[in-house]
């Protein structure tokens, strides 16, 4: 047993991504021992957090709210922002989760979102604006309208905020245990924490500390969790992020006597590239996904459009859009684009192949060729292409707002920028789902403690990130999660050092 593990330390951190760390941080800055332990080698370190775009959603008032965090990392000349009251944040997650997310810990969210980031910008986590994820160039005024409440993201990405924070962690004095997997929770005869039993280097080992932060994510890669909870379906399907979030830790904390909370049927599963790979590669990131949808016409293997491609600004429709992917058969279908709605893709579209044709016949044809092995319906789907070009209906199309340009006479309709697939070149793009992380998790309190099925905490547990649940039901808004994470990781790190201080 190395010398670190033989350490009784004040708070030991299981995980290493964004709420982890943060805790982690938050912790140290409050005088504690602190160690960090992490599943993953040193290589592919940092969790789900490498993967991610980088954007936390946070309540501001106006765009010079927004100028002290990014600093001189950018420039407001070429941006408009409006601004994100916390009631407007409320309203989005309440609209987004059918008014389901726990009001005590959303309010926590809200609150303290401005506070987290400006926070992260003081240590020196660097912030830009965001002006890809859901941001849309002015027309004529050379300038970018920044998503509402997605206006800010780190500079460099996931990427860059992991790297940041293990800079931090590392400055701080604060070990990471690399390739050392959280078992089962310790708890003294009292019912307090008293360390947590690993799997490491070294084998099985107990690490004796005096509170214990859960920031290990979610089970999503986890194919057994996944089939339980979330369903047969759920078996197969693609992971966006880290391979190393398989749910140890949550049936751990469990088994312990925590409370489960959430939708556990629940997860953030978007729309990717059909050909990415089984689970995030960090040469792609979040660079898979494929959220131009709501400028497309969206078809399936039988040829038929299913949803709503307008229903919402994709910031607010994405997290469940994967979902109902996989309701199609061979959970594959096509977003088809033309020469007017190009523009608007993401630069994530890049990486990717699309299937073009200088006419729709054209088109469907190459995408049977393309893909034939998936059965495809072409006459089918040729004739709902022209079916949804006949009841597009007269209107001035705005990618900025929920326009209303709609259609008439279809199942479903599309109710806002539908346009007519009628200027060549037309482009269609294979996608699936990828699940980023499930919804279901432990109940914490708003001192991000651990509570019971009476409601009590468990002395010195305490949780943050992916593994808590309540948050999020049915679908989420982008952001929320990162931002989630940092809130309740600042808060965990503070309070199980005070809680530390206070035992002695």
């Amino acid at each position: 047993m190395s010398q670190v593990e033989q350490e009784t330390f004040d708070v030991v951190v299981v995980g290493a991504g964004n709420a982890a760390l943060t805790a982690a941080l938050a912790a140290r800055a409050t005088g504690a021992r602190v160690a960090v332990l992490e599943k993953a080698p040193l290589k592919l370190r940092g969790g789900n957090t490498r993967f991610s775009g980088g954007v936390f959603r946070c309540a501001y008032s106006s765009l010079a709210d927004l100028m002290p965090i990014v600093r001189q990392h950018d420039s407001p000349e070429t941006v408009v922002a409006d601004p994100y009251l916390p009631a407007t944040y409320r309203k989005d997650i309440d609209r987004v989760t059918g008014g389901r997310a726990d009001p005590e810990l959303t309010s926590v969210l809200i609150n303290r979102s401005y506070d987290t980031v400006r926070w992260m910008a003081d240590l020196g986590v660097p912030w830009e604006f965001n002006r890809a994820v859901g941001a849309v160039t002015i027309p004529g005024a050379s300038k970018v309208k920044l998503p509402l409440g997605g206006a800010l993201r780190v500079k460099g990405e996931g990427v860059i905020l992991s790297t940041t924070l293990f800079r931090l962690v590392e400055e701080a004095g604060i070990p990471v245990l690399y390739e050392t997997q959280g078992q089962r929770v310790v708890t003294a005869v009292d019912g307090r924490v008293a360390g947590v039993e690993v799997r490491g280097p070294d084998g099985l080992q107990v690490l004796n500390c005096r509170a214990l932060i859960l920031g290990s994510g979610g089970f999503q890669a986890n194919p057994e969790m996944r089939t339980a909870y979330l369903g047969p379906a759920w078996s197969l399907v693609k992971v966006r992020g880290t391979r190393f979030d398989t749910g140890e830790m949550l049936r751990a904390a469990l088994d312990a006597g925590a409370q489960s909370y959430g939708e556990w049927a629940g997860c953030h599963a978007t729309p990717i590239d059909a050909d990415a790979p089984t689970y995030g590669e960090l040469r792609l990131t979040d660079k898979t996904n494929r959220l131009s949808y709501p400028f497309s016409v969206m078809v399936n293997l039988d040829g038929e459009r299913f949803v709503d491609e307008g229903e919402d600004f994709n910031l607010y429709t994405y997290a469940k859009m994967g979902r109902q992917i996989l309701q199609e058969r061979g959970a594959v279908i096509f977003q088809i684009f033309d020469r007017k709605t190009i523009p608007l893709l993401e630069t994530r579209y890049n990486t990717g192949t699309p299937v073009t044709a200088d006419t729709l016949s054209e088109l469907v044809h190459g995408v049977e060729e393309r893909y034939r092995a998936l059965g495809i319906r072409k006459t089918t789907m040729l004739k709902t292409l022209e079916d949804y070009n006949a009841a597009v209906q007269d209107g001035a199309f705005n990618p900025d707002i929920l326009d209303g340009k709609h259609t008439s006479g279809l199942r479903p309709e599309k109710t806002n920028w539908a346009t007519r697939l009628d200027e060549p070149p037309f482009h269609a793009y294979a996608v699936s789902l990828g699940i980023t992380f499930t919804f279901g998790g432990l109940r914490i309190n708003t001192n991000a403690e651990v509570v019971d099925y009476l409601e009590r905490p468990i002395p010195g547990l305490f949780a943050t990130g992916e593994i808590t649940g309540g948050f999020f039901y049915l679908n989420y808004p982008a952001g929320a999660g990162l931002m989630r994470g940092a809130v309740f990781g600042r808060i965990a790190g503070t309070q199980a050092a005070q809680f530390v201080q206070g035992r002695s």
